[in-house]
């Protein structure tokens, strides 16, 4: 009604009339931009875009692989969740003496020719052999893997997470319970993602999993796994609070296609989340 009776007003008046048209023009760019507002900072605000930092994440090959071929592997798998995360992939220090069937070597499912530098993180058999299957034995070589890992905070950390496949999912989950219990220096991170990963079964890590872990984690692995059993990977998952899990109907390997691709992208959208919201913490004390 005011603005009626402004307007009639005017109407007598042609300079007044060119306020009033300026007027109506201020009125209406007020008004759609404060209706914008909540939409464009619904599209921007948290984007990987307004985000400085990346998550960063350490990766560990599977047995007989190498860092190399780990992230050859794994680049459909980075391209999903670029915008999130950076990796960093390290090889084990213990080269793979090729004593066990060759042939197996060429099985799809477990991806790794015999041509290539590969190396194992431990051995579970005196002759320094390795089979996520086998029950008992020795952990050969297992504490320098540790100290590399070590070593490799250290030098290249902080890390955010870290990510492990097979027998370096196995090796990822023993660090979370080291990690757990206090007994690292330097192995600090706030999440863990295995990929077709399994509780050791060597002697010296029936003492591990003993306590419910509360680091989040995804687990990811496939119903048609020859290497590893679907109930090994399971038994791995329970070892965690909450764990998520993320099943596909492949085999042994970490699989980027689409139905992975929400799971994966809303752990990580996650993950950095809960990193935006410790960092400001760290910076007051």
């Amino acid at each position: 009604m005011i603005y009626d009776s402004v307007r009639g007003s005017f109407k007598s008046n042609s300079r007044l009339q060119g306020c009033l048209t300026s007027f109506q023009v201020f009125i209406s760019l007020l008004f759609v931009k404060t209706m914008s507002v909540p939409h464009i900072v619904e599209k921007t605000c948290c984007t990987p875009e307004t985000i400085a930092e990346k998550l960063k994440v350490l990766c560990l090959h599977g047995y007989r692989q190498n860092g190399d071929v780990f992230r050859a592997k794994t680049g459909s798998f980075r391209k999903i969740v670029h915008k999130w995360a950076q990796f960093t992939y390290i090889t084990a220090p213990h080269k793979v003496i090729l004593v066990d069937n060759l042939d197996a070597l060429s099985d799809p499912d477990i991806g790794q020719s015999k041509d290539e530098e590969q190396y194992g993180w431990f051995f579970n058999r005196d002759d320094k052999t390795y089979r996520g299957i086998r029950e008992g034995g020795p952990a050969i070589g297992f504490e320098e893997s540790v100290d590399l890992v070590e070593d490799i905070f250290e030098k290249e950390g902080p890390f955010d997470g870290v990510l492990g496949f097979s027998q370096g999912a196995c090796f990822l989950g023993l660090l979370c319970d080291l990690q757990h219990r206090g007994l690292t220096k330097n192995i600090k991170f706030n999440f863990a993602i295995m990929a077709s990963g399994f509780k050791s079964q060597c002697w010296p890590h029936l003492k591990y999993y003993s306590d419910r872990m509360s680091l989040p984690s995804l687990h990811i692995f496939g119903e048609t796994d020859k290497v590893i059993p679907t109930d090994m990977s399971e038994a791995l998952s329970l070892c965690f609070d909450e764990p998520r899990v993320a099943r596909h109907s492949g085999g042994h390997y970490l699989p980027a296609s689409a139905p992975q691709k929400h799971e994966y992208q809303s752990f990580f959208k996650v993950q950095l989340l809960q990193k935006g919201h410790r960092e400001p913490d760290n910076r007051k004390e």
